[in-house]
């Protein structure tokens, strides 16, 4: 018999962490080739991990709810196998939790025979990933005192990157540490005290009625929540409003629906026809393609699309369409479609929620005439489309003015103040309307 370290797979570029949902198999389970073991989910996608050999599940290294690290092991397999470890190419695979911290600059490697003792995690009530664990023993880090470090990871975890951010400053002499000018050191309080004092208090909340039912978020809900508070504290958000008369592109598309989808087996709606005109604005005005980093603005080489997409338990996604340029109306036609369907269906890959560089949400689509969307960060701007009406507006000709009905809708432009001018802002969302109004009826599909 062998043992066989799964690890948590390489998820895409910019997936570090995940969390575990749900263990498939238990210990003791037989496993085929490729059968799924336990459910993750990263951010916002969640995801099967299949087993890339048979045998036995003998051992979970992670719980549910627990956070993994890419590359960490999650549970051991016995095989048939010779050999005792398999390591993935894609990810390093470390033989035991002790030695699975890739060599960090900055942080002193310890002789493997004179290796600090592992600091005692049974009394401390806060989840450590076995790579934070590895850190914290190189470096003598005690319990109570990563306790008191404020963690940015999901639910408030401590990743990797927290402890190497702390560990740099506290050696220049600075100190990171939550409640620092508590009378009381953190050290010198319990466990279950020390958790308590690194997070914000929260005021707790009472049903005074007999009839309130107190309904606790699901994962997605407590991310979504935690990210649009992120946002507003992070970006001055300002809102821009335009109306626009769209009478030739709902005409149009009105003309070419039903033959479209007798040829491409396609239905056709508006989303990748505002995806279009969005492209074609960024193009005009590259500066709203852009993120912030500190005081540095890193304009974006790619036009990255996100679509925000209600999913049936009520919370929203963004898949994002990559390179929005470069597709043509078909091809972004279909690929609205394609990822509308698997978010619905939750069948996206993680990667497909990642990098985007604009978002586009469409409010109409639950009867709204127009909204005040808050920016999907790092992204500087957001367009929000609204219901399609029809109203009475007034027509300049040749003979002069008439009033007619009119196909009109409502585009909202919310962007960070800290780098996006109203002078900007208000041209892009302008320039949008303009490739909407300005659709040629006659277009050839």
């Amino acid at each position: 018999m062998a043992q066989y370290e799964l690890l948590l797979p390489k998820m895409g570029e910019s997936v570090a962490e995940a969390t575990v949902i749900k263990w498939v198999k238990q210990p003791g389970d037989a496993i085929d080739l490729d059968d799924t073991i336990l459910e993750i989910a990263t951010d916002k996608v969640d995801s099967e991990v299949p087993s890339p050999v048979a045998g036995k599940l003998v051992k979970q290294l992670f719980q549910e709810n627990d956070v993994a690290q890419v590359g960490d092991v999650i549970a051991i397999i016995e095989t048939q196998t010779a050999n005792n470890i398999k390591i993935e190419e894609s990810v390093p695979a470390p033989s035991t939790p002790e030695e699975k911290a890739e060599p960090i600059p900055g942080i002193a490697q310890l002789p493997a025979e004179n290796k600090l003792p592992q600091p005692d995690f049974s009394t401390s009530e806060r989840f450590y990933s076995p790579l934070v664990k590895s850190i914290a023993a190189q470096e003598n880090i005690s319990v109570s005192e990563l306790n008191a470090i404020k963690g940015t990871g999901a639910d408030g975890r401590l990743n990797k990157d927290d402890l190497l951010s702390y560990i740099a400053n506290k050696s220049g002499g600075q100190q990171l540490v939550e409640n620092e000018t508590q009378k009381e050191p953190i050290e010198n309080k319990s466990p279950a005290a020390q958790v308590v004092a690194a997070i914000p208090s929260k005021t707790s909340t009472t049903s005074v009625s007999g009839g309130d039912e107190i309904i606790e978020m699901d994962r997605m809900r407590k991310l979504i929540a935690d990210h649009m508070v992120m946002s507003k504290t992070t970006s001055p958000h300002v809102t821009s409003f335009v109306e626009a008369d769209v009478t030739n592109m709902v005409l149009w598309r009105n003309k070419v629906k039903n033959n479209f989808e007798k040829r491409e087996n396609e239905k056709i709606t508006f989303t990748p026809i505002f995806v279009e005109a969005v492209a074609k604005a960024i193009k005009d005005f590259p500066m709203i393609n852009v993120s912030v980093s500190g005081t540095q603005i890193i304009k974006k080489r790619d036009i990255n699309i996100g679509m925000a997409a209600a999913l049936p338990s009520g919370n929203l996604i963004v898949p994002v369409i990559r390179n929005a340029d470069q597709l043509n109306l078909v091809g972004l036609t279909k690929a609205v479609n394609d990822l509308a369907l698997r978010a619905r269906n939750s069948k996206l890959k993680p990667d497909e929620t990642q990098g985007g560089t604009f978002t586009l949400t469409n409010v109409g689509s639950f009867g709204n005439v127009m909204g005040t969307p808050i920016i999907n960060q790092p992204q500087v701007a957001i367009l929000a489309v609204g219901a399609i009406k029809k109203k009475p507006a007034v027509l300049e000709t040749e003979h002069g003015d008439v009033i007619a009905i009119r196909h009109m809708m409502f585009l909202s432009l919310s962007y960070d103040h800290r780098v996006v001018d109203g002078s900007l802002g208000g041209m892009f969302v302008r320039r949008v309307a303009d490739y909407l109004e300005n659709w040629d009826y006659n277009r050839e599909i």
